[in-house]
């Protein structure tokens, strides 16, 4: 994973970071925290539809020029790299849906990054909202917890919504693996038309209390633990809210 233009001053100003940068858990925290209320997680370029390519200088671009966010792949990725350039030791772990009937997706479905600190650390700026050590429970303020479990061979991921009791949701192993691999299921969530990020859009980031998501017909605003759906009337409503609580405008209308 290299870069050509990657300017880390840009990069903490989008997400408007000012605190200590050596490569500790501190910072790494403080990092993931700021990293998550600043870069939606969204798959809006699907839609237009424009191609989402693993180059780190497009996605940099896309998200610190551009300031928009992206899917697993970009902003992990891209998070990678910043921290790589901050003398962190990191890499990149495929994982793979954990299925109800005990079953696994495909390898690369999902990108996590590893950062070996005092313990191996797993970042995910595109799900939560600090970095969790492999044996560590983490509650989020938006009524959402996680865990990893370790069996075996590999370890899980697991989820609890305050509605829901917790259940599995990713595999991985501490494999590391080259940025480039995960090129072909990147081609396949924007093409496919059984991927769930071909059926719906969604643009969704993390707030002080809460997160703001709009969807394919709602917005959802949650804060302090109470939800609010606000149906999508049209288009401009639409266009509106990316505007609003994104600050996104998109060059082209989406395809419906």
């Amino acid at each position: 994973m290299t870069s050509n233009s990657l300017d880390i001053n840009a990069y903490l100003d989008r997400i408007g970071y000012s605190g200590p940068t050596e490569a500790t858990l501190e910072s790494l925290r403080a990092l993931h925290s700021a990293h998550v209320m600043a870069v939606p997680f969204e798959n809006l370029d699907i839609h237009l539809p424009r191609e989402i390519v693993l180059d780190i200088d497009r996605i940099y671009s896309k998200i610190v020029n551009e300031r928009r966010g992206g899917f697993c792949y970009e902003v992990n990725g891209l998070f990678a790299a910043l921290l790589q350039e901050m003398g962190f030791q990191v890499s990149h772990l495929s994982a793979r849906i954990a299925e109800a009937d005990g079953g696994r997706g495909p390898e690369f479905d999902h990108m996590l990054v590893l950062v070996e600190l005092n313990q191996p650390w797993i970042a995910d700026v595109g799900a939560f909202r600090a970095p969790m050590g492999l044996k560590e429970e983490r509650c989020e303020v938006d009524g959402r917890c996680w865990r990893i479990e370790q069996r075996g061979d590999e370890y899980v991921m697991l989820r609890k919504d305050h509605w829901n009791d917790w259940a599995d949701n990713w595999a991985f192993t501490l494999q590391p693996h080259r940025f480039e691999e995960f090129a072909g299921m990147c081609h396949y969530h924007q093409t496919a038309p059984e991927s769930h990020f071909m059926r719906n859009q969604v643009c969704s980031i993390a707030t002080s209390d809460g997160r703001v998501t709009v969807t394919n017909d709602q917005l959802i605003v949650t804060s302090r633990g109470e939800r609010e759906e606000i149906p999508i009337v049209d288009r401009d409503f639409w266009t509106r809210a990316l505007s609003d609580h994104f600050g996104i405008t998109l060059p082209q209308p989406v395809r419906s």
